[in-house]
Order: C-alpha cells, then structure tokens, then sequence
C-alpha cells in the first residue's frame, strides 16, 4: 500500500459500511431474480419437455462438463428488457470437458422450440469470438427450429455470419462438435452440416432443409421425418452424422469422448505459479466497498487486495503500485491472480486528468513489452473537462491513453465496479475496445455522462436558446423535461439494461471476481501472448 492512498475507513468501521452492504446484497439478490428468468424462460414447457424424456440445456451441460468444475455462463440476460425470453432462448458459457476448456452454446428448445431471435444472434457471434480469440473448441448442444420468422428480417441477412464461424474454426485447427438432440432445421441444419464431428440422437434428432410440408409443398414430394431427416438416415445414409447415440445420455457419453480425442493442449506459455495464496484480505468485505452515491469515491486498492493473490505463499508484496506519486486518480501495478501475473489499472478517483493518461500510456507500453495481460477496474466520470485543462493538453493526453488501449494486443479484462461515463469508458478499455472478457457488477452504471450532468447540460442549452431569441426561459416548466431525461438516463445506464443489449459477457456478484477473473486468465492461455510495440502517433 502506499501513502497516497485515500482516505477510506476499513470496511465494517464506518456507520455508513453497513449501507454500502445491505445496498449491495439488495441488488445481488435483485440480480438473482433475473437471472432466475432466464433460468424458467420455458415456462410450462419445461414440464412438456421433461415429460417426454428430454433433458433442459442446462442439465446437458451440467452432464458434459467435467464434474466438480466451474462452469462459467456467459450474457445470461441476453435479450432483457426487449420483447423476448431473458435468456434469448440459448445458454452460452465455458467449461471444462475431460480437462479441455470449451465454448459451450445450447438452445433451449422451451422456449419457442429454440427459435433463434435477433438477441440470439448477438450471444451466438459474440460467444464465437470468445471462442476464436481465445483458442478453444465449441460444442454446439443443437435443438432449435430454426429462425423466429416474425423477426426474420433482423435474422436472415446476419445470420449467414454463423456458419461461417463454424467454418473458419474448422480451418484454424479450433474444433467444431455438434450434438444434435431434436429438430435442427432449416438454417439450423447447418450447424451440424459445418461441424467437424457429429452426433445425432437415434429417433429423436431430425435434421433437413424443409420439414415434410415445406417438401410437399415445393416439390409434391410426399415423405416423413425419419426417411428426411432423421438421425439413423443420416448415420447410414447421408453421412450427415458421425456417431449414433441411443439417447441423450449417450449422445453426451460419446461428446465427451470426441474432445477426449482431440490432443488438445494449450499454446500459451506462460509464468504461472501454482503456489499462489488465496487474497490476504476477505473477499466478502467486496460488499462493503462500493457507495450507495457513485460521485462518492472509494479507494480501488481495497478491491485490488480482495481479488489477487495473497502473500502467504511467499511471492512478495500482493500489489506492486507503480508510479503511485504521480497522476494518483489512476492506480497502476503488477499482482498475480491464481497464479498469472497481470497489470492491474484502477480508477482511484472517477475523474482521469492528464497525468493519469500518461501514466496508462506508459503502463500499457511495458505490459506489452513483457506480454502480460491486463486488468481494467472501473470507477470513472470520464476526462476532465475546463480551460485549464484543455490548455494543458487534456485531448491529446486522453488521446494518447486510447492510442495505448486500442494498439495493445496482450489481452485485456474489464471489470465495471461503478461508473463508466463518457471517453473514461473508452480510455478504460470498455466493450468498444475488445476486452477477452468484460463484466459488471450490480451496482455499475454506464452511460455517456450522468444521469445529472446530463440534464443538466440540455437545460443550458435551453436556457441558452431562449436567450438567444429574447425569451425568458421558463425553468419551473423545463424541471419537468429535465427530471424526465435523468430518470430516462439512469434506467439506460443500468446494469441489466447494457447487459441485456450484450454489452458485457454478464453481471456478476463482487465475491466472485476473483474466480471468474480467474478461469478467464485460464482460457486466455490457451493462446501465445505476445505484446505490441508498435503503436499509433502519439501526440505528446
């Protein structure tokens, strides 16, 4: 720690602690409560399906993963907030199957037979490039009906992006399996058509270009399921399929054995140590950090301590600052989390002034030099704005820090603990910048300033308006706008809303970052890491 820390009470001291707590546990359980949707998004139909023998997406995950490990579901609330299922009638994560990690994505047939939605679509393309960028194998758990036609429009054309995905890992030597439980048709049929390795579940698993009536109708052929499209057809004639399970149980058995096979190892080299400590500080006290007022500033070291190894394991101090006296709203240092060594940027106070943005720069530079990921941990109204700033060169130093953000290649993390408005968004490496991964916590809002700033910025303008026409402005009657747009404002910035657009990978509870952080550090090994040196022209 240094002596430039801020003045910050120990979790628990404070009268106000036990309100930043029961804050924080409010919006965790709130955060349980929607995910629970995504969960029941079936409704009824879950019953129908368990009824006639089938498993849900979630249990044939939980049964393909290796058991006791961690499965980590991605853009659960995918879709939140918009006309469809929370969820978007699919379950995407990473897991670990016979110790490969893998990019699992399963339809929900419950919901709407597995329809894909135009929120479908954002989950699918972003957990293929979860998958492309970091290297692994996917499993596609396939049972979906195709396209939901009454939103076609926003599906067909975009669409097409998904088979080649599937094709493109195929060529980059990134296996492709498919599991095929039901129907997988039309569009769906391709899925397992551009998949390397194929298992169909015998009399359950149908796929074809057009279903019988579609066949009747355009050609006057008149046929059914099985001798179209079904999996013991394509097992013995079309050769559609590679493997022939006699139910879903087998079809997971035998998936199983497929990445078994695959001589899979990972690429990355790297310096993790195995004698890493759990954090000197408890991670439970994470609750206890974030203010109820965002504008309040907490100390981000107190976070940092609570997520990264500990000392006990004998490895040095758990958070080597550097630069800590100079450009002190931003804290800047090397830790290691389970092991891996990472650089760690935190906002020390929301605004970020040029020094700060020099400081990045250069924090950046070297962890590229030394092929070290990086962790952004976010609390940030953005850069600092006024004439004194601008004259000492606010734009080309925030520039210079994005310049920074935007060349890096070693891989970055993204958490958003609190605020993120505006360019500090950008600066802090936000969804624009290609994090590996991003996460928000319950209590993180982003938008492009305040919910205040901003209404208060449109009433200026009014006001200025006005007067400019020789009005007089009528501020009683403005009130109305104004508290209207900041309650617009604030809903928009919310973590569910973002969340459900998939802006981020997913909403987590402070108590797990360190387990999540880690099992992405895991993934990201899968990969050489190699730093970039050659970055745009800085302005100095």
């Amino acid at each position: 720690m240094t002596t430039d820390t801020l003045e910050t009470a120990e979790p628990g001291e404070a009268p106000g602690e036990v309100t930043r707590r029961d804050a924080m546990l409010a919006k965790i359980d709130a955060l349980h409560a929607e995910q629970a949707k995504a969960v029941e998004a079936g409704g009824k139909y879950i019953a129908r399906h368990k009824e006639r023998g089938k498993l849900t997406a979630r249990e044939r995950i939980e049964l393909l993963v290796d058991e006791g490990s961690a499965f980590l579901e991605l853009m659960p609330l995918a879709g939140w907030g918009s006309d469809f299922a929370v969820g978007a009638s699919m379950v995407t994560g990473i897991g670990v199957v016979e110790g490969v990690e893998c990019m699992i994505v399963a339809n929900d047939p419950t919901v709407k037979g597995g329809a894909l939605n135009p929120w479908s679509l954002r989950k699918s393309f972003r957990a293929a490039e979860i998958a492309e960028r970091n290297f692994i194998p996917t499993i596609n758990l396939t049972e979906s009906g195709g396209a939901d036609l009454p939103t076609q429009k926003e599906i067909f054309i975009p669409g097409g992006r998904g088979f080649r995905d599937l094709t493109r890992a195929s060529a980059r030597k990134q296996p492709t399996i498919s599991v095929v439980f039901g129907n997988s048709t039309a569009g769906g049929a391709y899925v397992p058509g551009m998949s390397d390795y194929v298992i169909m579940v015998k009399e359950r698993a149908k796929v074809f270009l057009a279903g019988p009536p579609l066949v009747k109708m355009a050609t006057g052929e008149e046929t059914d399921d099985e001798s179209l499209g079904g999996a013991e057809m394509h097992s013995r004639t079309s050769g559609l399929s590679d493997f022939l399970a006699v139910d879903e149980l087998d079809a997971i058995r035998q998936a199983r054995r497929v990445v078994a096979r695959l001589n899979w190892r990972k690429k990355g080299d790297t310096d993790r140590v195995t004698d890493y400590a759990e954090p000197d500080l408890d991670p439970d006290e994470l609750l206890d950090l974030i203010p109820t007022d965002l504008k309040e500033p907490f100390d981000p070291r107190d976070a940092i301590l609570r997520i990264v190894d500990g000392t006990s394991a004998g490895n040095g101090m758990p958070f080597d600052e550097f630069k800590p006296l100079y450009g002190s709203a931003l804290c800047v240092g090397w830790a290691r989390l389970h092991g891996r060594e990472i650089g760690i940027l935190a906002n020390a106070r929301g605004v970020l002034m040029s020094e700060e943005a020099q400081k990045a720069a250069q924090f950046i530079q070297l962890a590229n030099q030394k092929d070290t990921p990086l962790l952004f941990l976010h609390n940030t109204t953005g850069y600092m704005v006024g004439k004194e700033y601008e004259q000492n060169g606010i734009i080309k130093h925030g520039a210079m820090m994005i310049n920074a953000v935007s060349n890096s290649k070693v891989p970055h993390l993204t958490v958003i603990m609190g605020a993120s408005y505006g360019a500090g968004n950008y600066g802090m490496n936000g969804r624009a910048y290609d994090p590996r991964f991003l996460f928000t916590w319950p209590s993180a809002k982003s938008s492009v300033m305040g919910p205040a700033q901003l209404a208060g910025v449109l009433e200026i303008v009014a006001r200025e308006s006005a007067e400019k026409k020789g009005e007089v402005f009528d501020a009683a009657g403005f009130q109305g706008i104004k508290d209207m747009v900041e309650a617009q404002i604030e809903e928009q910035s919310l973590p569910y809303v973002l969340s459900g657009m998939v802006y981020d990978d997913g909403v987590i509870d402070p108590r797990d970052t360190r387990t999540v952080l880690g099992i992405c550090l895991s993934v990201i090994d899968n990969q050489p890491i190699e730093g970039q040196m050659n970055f745009g022209v800085f302005r100095l």
